[in-house]
Parts: C-alpha cells; structure tokens; sequence
C-alpha cells in the first residue's frame, strides 16, 4: 500500500505534472509568474485548495448524490478558495494584491475540479490526499521554474534580490505576455525531452550468416 500512496505522489511531478505533462493550468501559469515569490504563492494556494477539496470530495462520495455532484464539486472547492483567500488577504497581504483576481479563479481551475471529478469521487481519503499532495506540488515546481526564469532574465532578480549584471541589462520582454508564452513552451520542450530520452539498447546478436550488416558488425565483440 506504501508503494501505491508513493506512486500516486510521484506521478504529479514528474510523470503527469499538471502543467507541464498534461498543460492544464495555463491561465494562471502564464499570468501570475513574472516573479517566482508569486508563482509559489499561487502554486501553495492551489495545492491547499486541491489538497482539502480532495479529501473532503473523497470523504462524502458515497453521499453526494450523482445528479449534484457537480454543483457540490463547486461549492466545496469554493469554499476552499475563500478560506485561502482570507488568509492570505489577512497574513500576506502583499501576496494577495499580486495575485488578483487569479486567485478567485483557483474556483475553476481545471486541475483541481478534474482530480476531484476524476480521482477523489471514486478513491478513499488516503489516496486522494496523496493524489493531491503530489498534483499541488508539481503545479509548484512548475510555476517556480517558470517565474524563476522570467523573473531572473526579465527583471535580473530572484526573489526581490538583485542579480549582478543582469539587474543592469534586463530583458524586458520575458516579464511580457508573450515571453511568458517563450518560455513555457521551451521548459516544455526541455522536460518532454527528457521524459522521452531512453538509454541505448543493446541488440543482442544471433545467427550472422543472413544478416546483411555482418559484414559490419565487431563479431569478436559479440561473442
């Protein structure tokens, strides 16, 4: 069971992260990432939002009747949405102001209201808490690495913090619209890449005497 709770961890941040696998998320990927504070903002918010919505979606499944499920699905990650909005209106106020209307929208993002649709209504608690955890954590990474890049190349910061250089020499158009699009297609161009890479095979040898590559291939090696 260990094995299975880790697996469903796992497989949202790297083999099937939200945004950068399956690109769901993209309002919000594109338009909260100028900086990388407000991508971990938006990334930790989503994952608290996904994260009670699960458990609580999993909780009543066998209770919410089928005709509704899909206006209870909205009222309880709104609920959630508005919670996390009070806190971070009350305790990081700041936060708050960058995110904007953004953050109201977690209400309809499609990674949450799909893994409540399409994992918490048919898994036990347990299993929808860690399908969530790792969901949330890889829409994290995903938002970091982007609001990291544009932030450091488009603003020649990290985190507020000046970066010598390219604090003086900024390019201008990564904290643009359409640097934002740049640079997600290429950290998805990159991570399929490497998703896909398979180490070289080695192919086992047989009977050489109708093989029209004998002639090429190092025998004494294959023996």
């Amino acid at each position: 069971m260990a094995n299975n709770l880790g697996k469903e961890v796992t497989k949202g941040i790297i083999k099937e992260n939200p945004t950068l696998v399956m690109l769901l998320g993209m309002c919000p990927t594109l338009a909260v990432t100028t900086q990388a504070m407000n991508g971990v903002g938006m990334g930790l918010a989503t994952t608290f939002v996904l994260l009670g919505s699960n458990i609580v979606v999993s909780a009543l499944r066998k209770v919410i009747p089928d005709k509704v499920r899909i206006p209870a699905f909205i009222v309880i990650i709104a609920s959630f949405v508005t919670l996390i909005g009070f806190l971070l209106e009350g305790f990081v106020p700041s936060l708050y102001d960058s995110l904007g209307i953004y953050l109201t929208l977690i209400t309809v993002n499609c990674i949450i209201f799909g893994r409540a649709e399409m994992f918490a209504s048919k898994n036990n608690v347990i299993a929808s808490a860690c399908d969530a955890i790792g969901m949330g954590t890889g829409f994290t990474i995903a938002l970091l690495l982007m609001g990291s890049v544009r932030e450091i190349i488009g603003a020649g910061q990290w985190f507020g913090m000046d970066i010598p250089v390219i604090h003086d020499n900024p390019m201008l158009l990564f904290i643009m619209p359409a640097g934002g699009f740049f640079t997600l297609g290429v950290i998805i161009a990159i991570v399929n890449k490497l998703a896909n890479k398979k180490p070289p095979q080695e192919i086992e040898c047989g009977n050489c005497e109708n093989c029209p590559m004998s002639d090429k291939c190092d025998k004494e090696g294959d023996k």
